[in-house]
């Protein structure tokens, strides 16, 4: 490998513009693809074979109506007063030109409704008044016969159709007792939910369907009323690549200047990163025709393109510059820096490439694409990284140290110049190490805390920016009608054939009642049964919202119910419960994806450093850093802590694949920054340095470039923060947290002392073990020391 990318190295540099020309080639070729195969991205997650995705199956063949994607339209007074009647009618017409949209199914007006309900109420009074008439009527006749001595049988069928009747009003009133909870107008007037619903489910709805309906209402707006849509519909495709992310590159390029203390050089990581980005991003996005792609995958792709792409990059710069101080001549050390740092940029590449593909294992669709893509970015980071990097190095010669540097070079060459004076290495003292871990852990320890109590879930409208529509629209919604009304839930009933209406009635009633008295239930309402009768749905009000712990008990409540008097089987759906089983899969799915990942750590580190022990306590690290991380996030993001800082509007559950996209990014960084100090402690050690020393030498030599390469990715990922999507925004602050954590507490305090503890133990490996593993130069030792112009001319 080494020899490789030496031989690509001093390619590149010899032909440097065809290589930039050759990136450029492909980087419009990307774009031709983009533009030919790009259909949009939906904004929306799913997890085949979950128990709500049978119930909404079952849905579409007999109620396709209820089967589909749903979502609010909430109408409120601006100045908090009831609506008038002339408002009231205005929204009704609004209302009746949404049915006409793309892809809308149905949509019901709340005032009509409002109406029936109140018409229902007066039908039933007057029921019961017509009833009690009439029974009066058949006891005076039955009186009167019986005086007489006539049968009474006449009165008997009177009687038992009277009772038939009584019975239904019963069963009526019943039910529209438990329904008494559910209102789509507020009781003092001022605002109204319109329910619609679309003929496509949330993966499959256009964004485009969505647009033309916040559009329509911009259009027909009501004079005096604010028309808002829950986060369903409000939900759009976060900016990709714009303002935050230039902060961020930009500060990035601030540490690379104070770094390398070169303007020039300090672009040249940005180029080849921006470059890469653009070939990954508009070539995963030529593919969302084909694929179905969620909207923060290519997002997820821009921010490990960025930060891998910089330090990559900034590995062989570094390395370059430091041996063209060493009198070393350009194109051999361009060769030498690919065939060394580009070695080990390539190892660290694949660790990271590995472990997001293993993405794939937790057997979620949308979550293996997102790895796949991540995977892709890096991929193509890392091969501009040894191919575009050296091309221009090439191009600058030594134009790419300041002029400082260029003025020292020249002194050493003339012999003008001063002997560099370094002190030697020293040991860390077996006190400060003991200190330094145990600080360490506990500090970790401490952080991590809040992960006990850490819960997953998707983004509500309470999360979303105080000043959106579906901030407005979810807290009109719970304030008016309660905090269920964000959450409500579709319950079905399987039903025997050859039910007659009454017999019908009866069963709804027995459902409803079981439902009814579960803890949580705010309301119940039969709305629909199929044409064949073997299926009626209920809607379900929670006393919650739809991530309050309360909701998701009563979802596993409700699941877990035996069949209502023996032979009706129930089952949940809704936005709330779809979103509940999704978090419950990922959350499912974090154990073994963690197991994957670390038992891939502990088996790659023994074959890179051959030890038992070093990866012990690199991946140690790397779980302590983690759970670190879970514990701030949960903080800020559930706990509500610094959530003014951060702009988190509503604390709630943590995004629910969060976790999982942390395990798989974090573990790839934190093998990168372990290769890059540790590969220099074991050199130093295989050199002949005692082994307390050599963990100090391996130190000193590669903590100057982590800190830079740390510093470059938290930039990139914390400009993420600043976005307004909820889930773009915690996926930034976890990772600016995780790298913070793992590269200067893990990597930079606790390891090198951990190791110096250890001493030669650190390096110990069994001799049957040692025999049978690859040998695996990963920092091209095996070029260090040896003129290679000749017999590697390229």
């Amino acid at each position: 490998m080494a020899r490789l990318l030496y031989r690509l190295g001093r390619f590149s540099a010899k032909r440097a513009w065809a290589v930039l020309a050759t990136w450029l080639v492909l980087l419009a070729a990307a774009g031709g693809a983009f533009a030919v195969g790009f259909k949009g991205l939906v904004d929306s997650f799913d997890i085949p074979d979950t128990a709500s995705g049978d119930i909404v199956a079952e849905l579409e063949e007999k109620l396709p109506d209820f089967s589909g994607a749903s979502g609010t339209v909430v109408f409120h007074s601006s100045d908090g007063e009831a609506l008038s009647d002339e408002q009231q009618a205005e929204i009704s017409e609004v209302v009746t030109g949404i049915e006409e949209l793309p892809n809308v199914a149905s949509v019901v007006d709340p005032f009509s409704t409002e109406k029936t309900r109140t018409a229902q109420a007066g039908l039933m009074e007057q029921g019961a008044s017509q009833i009690a008439e009439g029974q009066a009527e058949i006891d005076a006749q039955r009186e009167q016969l019986e005086a007489a001595g006539y049968p009474t049988d006449e009165l008997d069928e009177a009687q038992f159709q009277l009772d038939a009747q009584t019975h239904q009003l019963e069963v009526g009133e019943e039910l529209l007792g438990m329904a008494e909870g559910y209102h789509v107008v507020s009781s003092d007037g001022s605002a109204a939910i319109v329910n619609l619903s679309f003929d496509e489910s949330l993966m499959d709805l256009p964004s485009e369907s969505k647009d033309a309906l916040i559009d329509y209402l911009d259009e027909h707006a009501v004079e005096g009323v604010q028309a808002d849509v829950s986060n369903e519909i409000a939900q759009g495709i976060p900016e990709i690549f714009g303002i935050n992310e230039v902060i961020g590159v930009v500060a990035a390029g601030i540490v690379l200047i104070v770094v390398l203390g070169s303007w020039l050089a300090a672009t040249f990581p940005i180029v080849t990163a921006v470059t890469g980005v653009g070939v990954g991003t508009l070539a995963a996005l030529s593919l969302s025709g084909t694929i179905q792609m969620t909207s923060v995958t290519p997002v997820f792709g821009v921010m490990l393109g960025l930060a891998v792409g910089i330090d990559y990059s900034l590995f062989i710069l570094n390395r370059h510059r430091r041996q063209l101080m060493a009198g070393k001549d350009v194109r051999d050390s361009i060769g030498l820096a690919n065939g060394t740092a580009g070695t080990a940029v390539i190892f660290a590449a694949a660790t990271v490439i590995v472990a997001l593909l293993a993405l794939n294992v937790t057997g979620i669709p949308f979550l293996g694409l997102m790895g796949s893509v991540g995977a892709f970015s890096v991929l193509i980071a890392a091969l501009l990284a040894v191919t575009a990097t050296p091309a221009l190095l090439g191009l600058v010669g030594e134009r790419i140290l300041g002029k400082k540097a260029r003025a020292k070079l020249a002194a050493r060459r003339d012999g003008t110049a001063e002997p560099r004076k370094s002190s030697p290495a020293r040991p860390i003292p077996t006190v400060k190490a003991v200190l330094r871990t145990l600080v360490g852990i506990v500090v970790l320890a401490v952080i991590a805390i809040p992960a006990l109590s850490m819960r997953l879930g998707l983004p509500a409208g309470d999360s979303q920016p105080e000043d959106s529509t579906a901030h407005r629209a979810y807290t009109v919604t719970e304030e008016q009608f309660g905090a269920g009304a964000n959450s409500a839930l579709v319950v079905t009933a399987d039903l025997p054939e050859g039910l007659d209406d009454a017999e019908m009635l009866d069963t709804q009633l027995s459902i409803a009642k079981v439902l009814y008295e579960q803890d949580g239930v705010v309301a119940v309402a039969p709305v629909a049964t199929s044409e064949d009768g073997q299926l009626t749905a209920f809607q379900v009000l929670p006393a919650g919202g739809p991530n309050d712990e309360s909701t998701a008990d009563l979802v596993h409540n409700l699941r877990d119910l035996p069949a209502v008097d023996g032979q009706y089987e129930l089952g949940v759906a809704g936005q709330a419960a779809i979103n509940i089983d999704i978090a419950q899969g990922l959350s499912d799915a974090l154990p073994l994806y963690l197991a994957v990942v670390v038992g891939l750590s502990v088996i790659i580190m023994i074959v890179v450093f051959r030890s038992l022990l070093v990866p012990l306590v690199a991946t140690l690290g790397f779980v302590l850093s983690l759970f670190a991380t879970y514990g701030v996030i949960t903080a800020v993001f559930q706990w509500g802590w610094l959530s003014a800082i951060f702009g988190v509007s509503n604390p709630a559950p943590l995004l629910c694949f969060l976790p999982i996209i942390l395990v798989g990014i974090l573990f790839g960084l934190a093998m990168d920054y372990q290769l890059f100090l540790a590969t220099g402690m074991r050199e130093a050690y295989v050199e002949g340095s005692p082994a307390k020393v050599a963990v100090s030498t391996g130190y000193r030599s590669g903590r100057r470039v982590v800190t830079a390469a740390a510093l470059i990715m938290i930039c990139v990922f914390a400009s993420f923060v600043a976005s307004d999507d909820s889930m773009i925004k915690s996926i930034g602050l976890g990772l600016a947290v995780g790298v913070l954590l793992d590269a200067f507490v893990v990597r930079m305090w606790i390891m090198p002392a951990a190791m110096s503890l250890l001493g030669e133990s650190a390096w110990w490996l069994p001799r049957w073990l040692d025999r049978i593993l690859p040998h695996v130069d990963v920092e091209g030792s095996q070029l260090e020391g040896n003129d290679l112009s000749g017999t590697l001319n390229v």
